[in-house]
């Protein structure tokens, strides 16, 4: 099992939001960045996943989600009428990928950015770490539990 950190605006898409879908799923669509959507062709089934609000004003670490479905096709990109669409993009020939993530867990309380970048045994974590701007990374298992032991 791998672990990663997958972030979100939370006026797009939050915890809550997915922590209300009937199934508790939902395809994490949209992501335009390449790294970003090479990590999300590795990820495998019940990897595990921070889930990150980002851009806002207690951005941070609110919850963890588990992958419920690999990699496959990000069909928005072929939607004329979606943000995320994209004419270069092909069916034949797709650029863009998803994963379908599941709600695990909610935080009693958001695991801010500023509280992670004081703990200097993460300085090596991508989050922290300057002009980091990729929406999803990969975490260290050592980095996980670092983090969450920020929660006792």
């Amino acid at each position: 099992m791998r672990l990663w950190l997958m972030k979100s605006e939370p006026d797009v898409f939050s915890i809550d939001d997915l922590m209300q879908r009937p199934t508790k799923t939902e395809p994490w669509e949209g992501v335009r960045n390449y790294q970003a959507r090479n990590f999300m062709r590795e990820m495998q089934l019940d990897d595990r996943v921070f889930f990150y609000h980002s851009n806002c004003k207690h951005a941070g670490i609110v919850g963890i989600m588990n992958i419920v479905k690999q990699a496959y096709i990000d069909d928005s990109a072929q939607d004329s009428n979606s943000p995320y669409y994209d004419p270069k993009s092909t069916l034949d020939n797709p650029r863009w990928w998803r994963v379908d993530v599941g709600f695990v867990e909610k935080f009693s309380r958001v695991i801010t950015l500023h509280e992670l970048k004081e703990i200097s045994a993460l300085s090596d974590f991508q989050l922290v770490q300057r002009g980091n701007r990729l929406s999803i990374l990969p975490v260290t298992s050592r980095q996980w539990d670092l983090i969450l032991s920020q929660l006792k």
